[in-house]
């Protein structure tokens, strides 16, 4: 324990900040530098630490969802600093060097992780001597290059057999930007298929690019290429449900309280009135508890929940209850908070939703999961750190009208 309180240095981090505002420019460039290197070799003790939990716990995927919780990182960061750890204690000890001696970060070092993963543990090692001298000092990219072509060289007959792994890893992701936007991206895909959609849709940008067209030809690039994902062109149009979340006088204009958009977070008021009122918007009205926010509770009677109360359900959590998880809630499990072997009931008070991954999860040993009454979920890992969620309310409690003690009626 000493030991960990003596890493926070505070006294010597107030010591360097007062003293930064007396640094000229190549002192003030010398000190970043050397942040830097302290920075990647508390990054290795880091990769240590990482990879003795993933010893003790004998690479159970559970490890992955606890650094992410205790990191405050996403899980497929976690899940990358775990494989990086790993790799960096058993199979690239000079890898690990360079971090010790300040001259590789921590995003480096995944790097060559990631490039030396489909080696066997002699040939990552023989890459790992390529490379010492290589990618001390380097950008990432120049540090991705390298590490490539040094596992190619060691292993030129498994590059064909690496390219049909990633091409087999194939994925379509959804990335949340800034409000109102976000990021569909086919990764991993053929080269060969993702660069004739790509000139699909560039020559069909072009076509529409006249001048009379107001809007640019990136702009036109990513609507022709969203209106034929969505059938707009060459296809069938699908409807495909999206939970907007916005409070009745918003919706009236009476206020510009924000909306929320499951899985993508708050959603400007006009913005939302826009989404709201488009030709294939489906309104549905929602009873809710003026002075908490949160939707009424709508048991044991069956294990499956009816379809009403399932749906009661996904509408209330809007999104995977786990902290950090962001999947809404319709593509998600609706499961027992308390296992129904152990006693659940299925009702609204016990039922939460979980993505298939975290549901799964909470099936882990060690893990536990508390429903309190006021819906807070409690999330405790096997070493004992507790985390919770609470579903949040879709409008702000409201106080009583003036001069009574009963609420505003919406």
């Amino acid at each position: 324990m000493a030991l960990l309180e003596n890493l926070t240095g505070t006294e010597l981090l107030a010591a360097v900040n007062a003293a930064v505002d007396l640094l000229d420019d190549k002192d003030s460039v010398a000190l970043a530098q050397a942040a830097s290197a302290w920075i990647a070799r508390l990054e290795a003790v880091r990769f240590r630490a990482l990879a003795q939990l993933n010893r003790h716990r004998d690479g159970a995927r559970s490890v992955t969802q606890e650094v992410a919780f205790a990191l405050s990182v996403t899980d497929n960061h976690a899940g990358a600093l775990v494989a990086t750890a790993d790799a960096v204690i058993t199979r690239l000890p000079r890898t690990l060097s360079l971090m010790d001696q300040g001259r590789l970060s921590g995003f480096g070092a995944m790097k060559v992780a990631t490039a030396t993963a489909w080696l066997s543990d002699d040939d990552a090692r023989a890459v790992d001597a390529l490379l010492e001298d290589r990618i001390a000092d380097k950008n990432p990219e120049q540090i991705r290059k390298a590490a490539n072509h040094a596992a190619n060289t060691i292993d030129p007959d498994g590059a064909g057999k690496r390219a049909q792994q990633h091409r087999e890893g194939r994925r379509l992701t959804l990335r949340h930007g800034e409000t109102g936007v976000a990021s569909i991206e086919v990764e991993d895909a053929p080269v060969e298929k993702a660069a004739a959609a790509y000139q699909r849709i560039d020559r069909a940008a072009r076509a529409l690019n006249t001048k009379d067209e107001s809007r640019t030809l990136d702009q036109l690039r990513a609507d022709v290429a969203l209106d034929l994902l969505l059938g707009g062109q060459g296809g069938t149009s699908e409807r495909t449900e999206v939970f907007l979340y916005m409070d009745l006088f918003t919706y009236l204009g009476l206020n510009n309280d924000p909306a929320e958009l499951a899985g993508h977070g708050t959603v400007p008021a006009a913005l939302a009135r826009h989404i709201a009122t488009g030709p294939d918007a489906v309104l549905r009205r929602i009873i809710t508890d003026p002075l908490s926010g949160q939707v009424l509770d709508l048991g044991r009677d069956r294990y499956r929940p009816s379809a009403g109360l399932g749906e009661f359900v996904r509408v209330r959590d809007r999104e995977c209850r786990r902290p950090g998880c962001h999947r809404p809630a319709q593509a998600c499990d609706i499961d027992h908070s308390l296992p129904w072997q152990h006693g659940g009931h299925t009702n609204a008070d016990e039922l939460i939703d979980l993505c298939r991954r975290d549901h799964r999860l909470k099936d882990e040993p060690g893990w536990t999961y508390q429903l309190a009454s006021d819906g807070t979920l409690t999330i405790t890992t096997p070493t004992g750190q507790s985390h919770t969620s609470t579903s949040p309310p879709l409008h702000q409690p409201r106080p009583p009208v003036p001069g009574s003690d009963e609420p505003p009626p919406f």
